[in-house]
């Protein structure tokens, strides 16, 4: 089971965080795009520099959708899972029939994937039915356009949001199903933890998105199982730094960045 092995891992480590390996081309240093696959090397290092404090990574596909992406994603995922880091991919599916099942192929690398609930149970059940994976369902998302669909109050008089999350508590006959909360939305954090008192949450936008990492730990976590989710703020620490780290070091300013974000979370568990 997904967040039983999950818990485990968190234990190991004695950290919740999660980091999004949202490996842009573009932004992967020089010197690398010498290797076949670029993005590949960059994760590789990445990982080997940071996975003493990281409870699960979270690639998000979009960032891998072309040939070479793919095989780095592969080796991306295998290579992690290696050192005994589960994986999270972040695509957001949802789509019903032979698509949706299509879709939940994807679990046949990864451990957990995060989907998108707006076409109903029908289309997560081939992900739901995988009990020994975790799904992830989008909930309150962290961007500030999630307020357009999911802060809509329904007839009942709760917003689309809190619908969700009740229909995620209903979807749990595995006890593999998580929410997706933005710490970007600390009251929406709370009043979701309200409705779902018994899934983890996997809560984004701590970082570069300036969520609150305080609310992201008091109500992302059940029994200690929750994952608080950085990308851009520890991949490219390295960046900007104005001292030629950013090329050659890049790997040592993300460790130093998920140490120090995995031990500020820490100090709220």
């Amino acid at each position: 089971m997904f967040f039983t092995d999950l818990d485990a891992r968190i234990d190991a480590v004695d950290s919740v965080l999660c980091v999004g390996l949202d490996s842009a081309l573009d932004r992967v240093p020089d010197h690398l795009h010498e290797f076949d696959l670029p993005r590949w090397a960059f994760n590789r290092r990445i990982i080997d520099a940071t996975n003493e404090f990281v409870a699960a990574y979270k690639p998000n596909v979009a960032f891998y959708e072309d040939p070479d992406g793919w095989r780095a994603l592969e080796e991306t995922i295998a290579y992690a899972q290696g050192k005994g880091v589960p994986v999270v991919l972040d695509a957001k599916r949802g789509d019903v029939g032979h698509t949706a099942r299509q879709y939940a192929t994807l679990l046949d690398r990864a451990d957990a994937v995060t989907v998108s609930p707006y076409m109903g149970r029908d289309s997560l059940e081939p992900f739901l039915s995988r009990a020994e994976k975790g799904v992830f369902v989008l909930c309150r998302t962290s961007n500030p356009g999630g307020a357009d669909l999911q802060d809509l109050e329904l007839a009942s008089g709760e917003p689309v949001y809190e619908r969700v999350a009740a229909l995620a508590d209903l979807w749990n006959a595995n006890d593999n199903v998580g929410v997706v909360v933005g710490a970007t939305a600390s009251a929406e954090l709370e009043a979701v933890r309200e409705i779902v008192p018994d899934l983890p949450f996997l809560v984004p936008g701590v970082g570069a998105q300036g969520g609150n990492a305080e609310a992201a730990v008091e109500y992302g976590l059940v029994g200690g199982v929750g994952l608080v989710n950085a990308s851009r703020s520890v991949i490219y620490a390295g960046e900007g730094r104005g001292d030629g780290s950013a090329e050659e070091e890049f790997d040592k300013a993300a460790r130093e960045a998920a140490k120090r974000l995995s031990r500020q979370l820490n100090r709220y568990r």
